[in-house]
């Protein structure tokens, strides 16, 4: 059986990397559009290239480091109500709602993968002036679904840690 601390710095490890290298996309998309609106705007000479490139390196900037922005705890939350409550009451309320987060990014997973997999069997391109391969980004969707999965099962585990170390502190 896999031990837990073993799976937690595992996921966080992979996660906490994929983040910081997702981070190094952000160097080239802007030297790329800020190539594209100088040619464009002071020459008049505008690139076929930079609008799919830079929507490649957008996409993967945003979609594959949903893992290190959970672990993080970087995600958007709406807390007007939760924010009062109790930090073990919040932890009840995360253990309760993942079960929806399972349930969405499990069908995520799925979806994502028979899209990925589609294009790949296909070969898809953008249909755009250069049209390059997207099979190759699309198939990025399902590993950034997955590590987002992965994270939260880390954090469940985390959570359930939690109430149980205040079950014992209260001597429950």
């Amino acid at each position: 059986m896999l031990n837990a601390k073993v799976f937690l710095r595992a996921v966080s490890f992979v996660n906490e990397w994929v983040g910081k290298a997702c981070s190094l996309f952000f160097v080239p998309l802007v030297c790329i559009v800020l190539l594209e609106v100088i040619l464009r705007y002071a020459f008049n000479r505008p690139t076929i290239w930079a609008w799919d490139i830079s929507m490649m390196l957008m996409a993967l900037t945003v979609v594959l480091p949903g893992g290190y922005l959970l672990l993080k705890d970087a995600h958007t939350n709406v807390d007007v109500i939760v924010r009062r409550f109790s930090p073990r009451t919040r932890t009840i309320i995360d253990l309760v709602t993942s079960v929806l987060f399972f349930f969405v990014i499990g069908i995520l997973v799925w979806k994502s993968g028979e899209a990925a997999w589609d294009s790949f069997l296909s070969r898809e391109h953008l249909a755009t002036v250069l049209g390059p391969p997207i099979y190759p980004l699309k198939m990025v969707w399902p590993i950034a679904a997955f590590l987002l999965l992965l994270q939260g099962v880390a954090k469940f585990i985390r959570d359930l840690g939690k109430i149980r170390q205040h079950r014992r502190d209260n001597g429950q």
